[in-house]
């Protein structure tokens, strides 16, 4: 349902040679916030609201919080959200991740961190975030610098992760 706004976000990305990058399987993320009954859900990386959208489908009663730091961004999702009748349902954030993180008050069922590459910092915030058995769905994790995040999912006490996919992009993980 949302394969038009794809298209713009890949076109957008062309035109502005800008890190507006759609997550390739919007519909697993769909899948995976309806399989957790989610109610509150966080995103880290909004782009022009594609996952955010998906996230909201799968989890029609969720409240979304997605946070964007290109201001351009921000306000396109907004269009982009406002247009499929969502505003209220989702909400973009727009700032820098930490920054906005520290500021939201735990109890999310389902996090999705794509954004750039991720940091252990974020990690940890996110943990702080996520409800005991939230899922953590962590895409990017073969970008540069993913490393410690990439270890830091692997801790058995604190999380069960798994990646679903050969090239060990994307894991779903559950906290501990």
């Amino acid at each position: 349902p949302f394969a038009a706004l794809r298209e713009a976000t890949l076109a957008h990305r062309a035109s502005h040679d800008c890190s507006a990058y759609p997550y390739d399987n919007g519909a697993l993320l769909g899948a995976l916030a309806a399989s957790a009954n989610a109610r509150r859900v966080l995103e880290l990386g909004t782009a022009l609201g594609y996952t955010a959208l998906w996230l909201a489908k799968g989890a029609p009663e969720a409240v979304v919080d997605t946070i964007e730091g290109d201001g351009e961004h921000a306000r396109l999702a907004r269009e982009h959200i406002e247009a499929h009748g969502l505003t209220g349902h989702i909400v973009v954030h727009e700032g820098e991740f930490a920054e906005v993180l520290r500021q939201l008050d735990p109890g999310y069922d389902v996090a999705f961190f794509d954004g750039s590459a991720p940091t252990r910092v974020l990690l940890k915030e996110m943990r702080r975030l996520l409800r005991a058995r939230g899922l953590l769905i962590s895409a990017n994790l073969t970008h540069a610098g993913a490393e410690a995040y990439l270890a830091a999912l692997q801790e058995k006490k604190s999380w069960l992760t798994a990646f679903i996919d050969e090239d060990h992009e994307t894991a779903l993980s559950i906290k501990l």
